[in-house]
């Protein structure tokens, strides 16, 4: 038998459940690959900006186009109408430029093991049959109305991309928490002289992570102290938060340069281990800007370093890689180069 706080329990979720439901109607239609790609090339299926830019390699792609010939099940796709009479591209993105870059001959399959001949072959050199089995080969898609509400759109966005080991927090977060704070977020990533100081390989940027960075530095500077264990969980409440309630961001601005401008001026390498480094770690960026800014914070006349702080035991030893996703190993590094400093 139920007690009293089991029945609250329950209404509680009840009610929920029923605010977050919705019931949305959608067609699902069938398009042979030539007209995928030809609406693809003509701008009426389009991937919208947020989305993360081509990342498979030329394996993956190999596989996909494979697995097209061999007649295997495709995975729908899914897009939402737009009242120009466009369709945004939700998830699908890597189907269909893989789909558009073999036809047009700019892919050459590699590294097939199941249908081997096909490997250093392009579109053009399969058998005249093959190819026009292949664009006669039908995916599926499922077409959601242009009145499907923006927070629908952002709960699917999530959790289609959620569950592919292809993409990561960084990319999901562009796309189901897009908004004011994340633009400007996107625009402090591209600043010159961030990038100069925190080298990143291409592939690293091309999946987020320059904004992962600038991301932390804003929700780590000003609410550390609050951080727990799940990174993840806690960048999503700062970013809705900020987009939501809005920012001051010429404060911000204010901080994200000076701190950048005090370790271009102190530290030689930036936030890289040496000056040549490719790459740069997540937790010697988070030491070394957001213990800046706390230092500038306290004291925005901070005079220079006496002696570099990342050569020091204590900073090396708080920037190891087991030292990321625990609240006082974050306060802990954050700290020690504010203290430093001051």
């Amino acid at each position: 038998m139920k007690n009293n706080q089991d029945v609250e329990d329950l209404s509680q979720l009840e009610l929920q459940l029923r605010d977050t439901q919705t019931t949305i109607t959608y067609d699902t239609k069938e398009y042979v690959v030539e007209v995928i790609v030809s609406r693809f090339e003509k701008g009426l299926f389009y991937i919208p900006g947020y989305q993360r830019k081509f990342v498979w390699d030329l394996k993956k792609q190999s596989r996909f186009i494979e697995s097209v010939l061999m007649g295997l099940p495709i995975p729908f796709m899914f897009g939402i109408s737009n009242p120009n009479g466009k369709t945004e591209i939700l998830d699908g993105a890597q189907r269909i430029n893989t789909l558009a870059s073999f036809i047009k001959n700019e892919l050459t399959l590699k590294d097939l093991e199941r249908i081997d001949q096909l490997n250093g072959l392009k579109f053009s050199d399969l058998p005249t049959s093959q190819q026009n089995k292949l664009l006669d080969r039908s995916i599926r898609m499922v077409i959601l109305p242009e009145t499907v509400p923006n927070q629908a759109r952002l709960d699917m966005f999530e959790r289609i991309n959620s569950g592919s080991e292809h993409l990561n927090k960084s990319e999901i977060r562009k796309g189901a928490y897009s908004g004011p704070f994340y633009d400007f977020v996107a625009q402090l990533a591209e600043d010159e002289l961030f990038n100069k100081l925190c080298p990143i390989s291409e592939k690293s940027k091309d999946r987020g992570e320059r904004e992962e960075l600038v991301l932390r530095f804003f929700a780590y500077s000003e609410k550390y102290k609050e951080f727990k264990h799940s990174v993840s969980q806690f960048l999503d409440n700062y970013l809705v938060e900020k987009n939501n309630e809005g920012f001051d961001k010429d404060i911000l601005l204010q901080d994200y340069k000076n701190m950048l401008e005090y370790v271009a001026e102190n530290l030689p390498a930036g936030f890289a281990k040496a000056v040549n480094s490719k790459s740069t770690p997540r937790v010697r960026f988070e030491a070394i800007a957001i213990g800046v800014n706390l230092a500038l914070k306290e004291n925005p006349e901070l005079p220079p370093m006496k002696e570099d702080v990342t050569q020091t035991l204590e900073f090396k030893k708080h920037v190891t890689t087991h030292a990321s996703n625990s609240g006082p190993r974050l306060r802990g590094r954050v700290e020690f180069v504010r203290d430093y400093l001051l």
